[in-house]
């Protein structure tokens, strides 16, 4: 069974997380300094790095190269060479022990925990236990574990990893050294999936990979099962193909219905968005990525200078784009614009007759400001 390419291109070191600059500084000065902690807390969206960083830990602090070198060491990274580093690459090491608190929630799961960890580890300096979707744990789970939290034994290490801070109670939080994993850059994605596909072989159009990069909204690991997922065409991977993938629509569509909503051209834009329809694509994610552009577009025509801030949202050619069309409006139109599309995303998302609050919206905005 061929590997999946998210666990093929895991990060092996530090240094290979993406769009976690400030972690890995962090991190990296803690591991050569011999300062890493005994619990951490790893929070943001899915598929930006968290459990790779802690099974990265779990190599820093088990590395056996790192142990007899110094000079190694005050590298801040992993080996990934000796036999510690190797078992828990291969996730095959006794001393690392991953739980999923979403089905091991209970305090029965966490006194076990308790019994286990003073025993000494099998082969390992540390045992580093990574509870995932930790907010999943139930009070009495999280209350039986604040002690074992704070003191662990001298063996051993804590790292949580969740998805939504705010569940977590503060006796739990205030205990580790928290982390924010922030979503991925568009632009950094797409460096790291032209890097895969090269690799890999697969024959893909750029804006393909543009449109995965996009449709992956910040989480690598879904990209890069996107990206797995097309690479069994037999043809090379065209824009089209993504777009029946990802029930998305490629850059130049939407820029395209944008330009002629700011054009003011109602028939234009109807007949446009009724193609869209017909080729089946989701209307709702239309929306969604429409009220982005949009946005982006005003924020141009409000301020050029911003541009500067959107270079890891967008790449060079859809900025320049962006510029082309904040040109077509003011700030008034633009403002209104973007409040009926909002109300139109939100009605939409409960309807069965998704097309009709879009093309209200747009019947409203352009027939007002024909007439204005």
């Amino acid at each position: 069974m061929a590997l999946a390419l998210y666990r093929k291109y895991r990060p092996k070191k530090l240094e290979d997380l993406l769009g976690q600059e400030s972690n890995v500084l962090i991190l990296k000065n803690a591991a050569r300094q011999g300062k890493l902690g005994h619990a951490y807390l790893f929070y943001g969206p899915r598929g930006t790095g968290k459990t790779s960083t802690a099974r990265l830990i779990a190599k820093l602090l088990n590395c056996e190269r790192r142990a007899r070198d110094p000079k190694f060491g005050a590298l801040g990274e992993p080996c990934n060479a000796c036999r510690v580093c190797e078992e828990i690459g291969a996730n095959i090491s006794f001393d690392v022990i991953e739980i999923d608190a979403a089905s091991n929630r209970g305090i029965e799961e966490i006194r076990n925990i308790k019994e286990s960890i003073a025993i000494a580890p099998a082969g390992s300096r540390f045992k580093v236990y990574i509870i995932d979707e930790a907010h999943m744990l139930t009070g009495p789970a999280s209350n039986a574990m604040l002690k074992t939290l704070e003191e662990p034994p001298a063996h051993a290490v804590f790292i949580l990893a969740t998805t939504e801070y705010e569940k977590l109670p503060p006796t739990i939080t205030s205990r580790t050294q928290r982390f924010l994993f922030k979503k991925i850059p568009k632009v950094k994605m797409l460096e790291k999936l032209s890097a895969i596909a090269k690799a890999e072989r697969i024959a893909i159009d750029p804006p393909a990979l543009e449109l995965i990069a996009a449709a992956a909204e910040g989480s690598l690991r879904d990209a890069e099962s996107m990206l797995d997922q097309l690479s069994s065409f037999e043809e090379a991977i065209d824009l089209a193909a993504a777009e029946r993938l990802t029930g998305r629509l490629g850059f130049k569509k939407v820029d395209g219905l944008a330009e002629l909503i700011l054009k003011n051209d109602l028939r234009a834009s109807l007949d446009c968005l009724a193609a869209i329809h017909e080729e089946g694509h989701n209307l709702v994610q239309l929306t969604r990525d429409l009220i982005h552009y949009v946005r982006k577009i005003l924020t141009l025509a409000v301020n050029p200078l911003l541009a500067e801030s959107f270079h890891l949202e967008l790449t060079a050619d859809e900025i320049r784009r962006a510029q082309q069309l904040a040109g077509l409006v003011n700030a008034d139109q633009g403002v209104k614009l973007l409040r009926a599309l909002i109300r139109a995303y939100s009605e939409m998302r409960y309807s069965p007759f998704a097309m009709i609050p879009l093309e209200i919206a747009l019947i409203e905005h352009l027939g007002t400001t024909a007439v204005a």
